[in-house]
């Protein structure tokens, strides 16, 4: 590779307006850190944050050096000193504050699930066209460079014809009784929890890998711990810490069998309870000439078979599609993490608030998608049959 090279996708090439953008976060947990990182390095203004009470909001306002304090989100979805509101805030509260943000003619970034029905997220895909406003759902694992490579290889036929997809989405930070979060109330959280929280990104990224849908489906969901100690931990943190337990009512663990508009079969198996597996988001796509597999916690090779030969195909510049290249960041051998990718999602989003049309960026309509996929596993899961997931 030359030096200097252009290593951005050229959807993120569009021209810099005459102003940055200026940004609010709702939500200051680890996601919304994430989001207010990202947003500044696509170039915005942090305009302000909203934690779960004023003095917080002060408190991580100065911390990430918002340009302003905002009391609450209503105050900061009013603002006229914000021009895109990113909604990190528990999941109970995602669709009121995205109406509230469009209506207010704010783009929107929301965290999934962006409804706790098709009904709900429906209303919001609308009520953006209506408003004409850039919304997006941080699909980010789209944005790994070996996604697109994968993605590339599928769409060019190099695998042959897709017929059968699989993989586990696996994680372990809800394994114990002690281990508790906000997401575990459906209150707060939703009907579903580990499958609208992970297994969506799975299918997600597999739809836009495979470029097939799930038509049909069967689902089986477990709650491996009925009762819980109440704490409300921090996502990802061990022990909830706190005093008295609660039922739970969401599921740990679900699995189940697809198909696919494109004559796939697969399967699939989602857990936040699997000992040992901190973020194991693992696809294989087997066609009619060869297979390739996507493992999140491995994501600088692509694995590629054939019935004679097996190969690894690094994430280097020189090596991937020109699709796959454009999300190349740092050279061969330097990681390329998570962090990257959700850089690279939220500069999309901002270049099409801009006017740019990015390639895969994921829109209020995928997060619609994800509400169905769900809603469909939780109706197989309680009659035990085969369903139609929504078109």
């Amino acid at each position: 590779m030359e030096e200097g090279a252009p290593l951005v996708a050229a959807s993120r090439e569009a021209e810099t307006p005459s102003a940055p953008l200026r940004t609010g976060v709702i939500g200051a947990g680890f996601i919304g850190r994430v989001h207010a990182r990202s947003a500044r390095a696509a170039g915005a203004t942090l305009a302000g944050i909203v934690a779960s009470s004023p003095e917080r909001s002060a408190e991580v306002s100065r911390e990430l050096g918002a340009a302003e304090t905002f009391a609450g989100a209503e105050e900061l979805i009013s603002s006229d000193e914000v021009d895109v509101v990113h909604i990190c805030a528990p999941n109970d509260l995602h669709l009121s504050l995205a109406l509230a943000s469009l209506a207010a003619g704010k783009h929107v970034v929301c965290e999934k699930p962006v409804a706790f029905d098709s009904a709900g997220a429906a209303e919001l895909v609308e009520a953006a066209r209506d408003a004409g406003r850039v919304a997006t759902v941080p699909f980010a694992y789209r944005y790994y460079p070996i996604v697109r490579e994968a993605r590339a290889q599928v769409r060019s036929g190099g695998i042959g014809a897709a017929r059968l997809v699989h993989g586990t989405y696996l994680q372990d930070w809800l394994l114990g009784a002690d281990d508790d979060n906000w997401r575990v109330d459906p209150a707060t959280g939703g009907p579903s929890r580990a499958f609208a929280d992970i297994g969506a990104h799975w299918c997600d990224l597999t739809e836009f890998m495979t470029g097939q849908r799930l038509v049909a489906l069967t689902a089986r969901t477990m709650i491996a711990q009925p009762e819980r100690r109440r704490g409300g931990g921090h996502s990802f943190a061990q022990g909830g810490g706190g005093n008295g337990s609660r039922h739970v009512e969401t599921e740990d663990v679900a699995t189940l069998l697809f198909e696919t508009d494109g004559g796939a079969l697969g399967s699939l198996v989602v857990s936040q309870v699997s000992a040992g597996r901190k973020n194991r988001l693992w696809v294989e796509i087997s066609g009619t000439e060869r297979a390739v597999v996507f493992d999140q916690e491995n994501p600088e090779s692509l694995w590629v078979g054939g019935r004679d030969y097996v190969v690894s195909i690094p994430r280097d510049h020189n090596t991937l599609s020109p699709e796959a290249a454009a999300y190349v960041t740092l050279p061969g051998g330097h990681p390329q993490g998570f962090g990257a990718c959700f850089d690279a999602f939220i500069a999309d989003t901002y270049a099409a608030i801009r006017g740019a049309s990015p390639d895969g960026l994921p829109t209020l309509e995928d997060g619609l998608r994800a509400t169905r996929i769900t809603e469909a596993v939780l109706r197989s899961a309680e009659s035990r049959q085969w369903v139609e997931v929504e078109a």
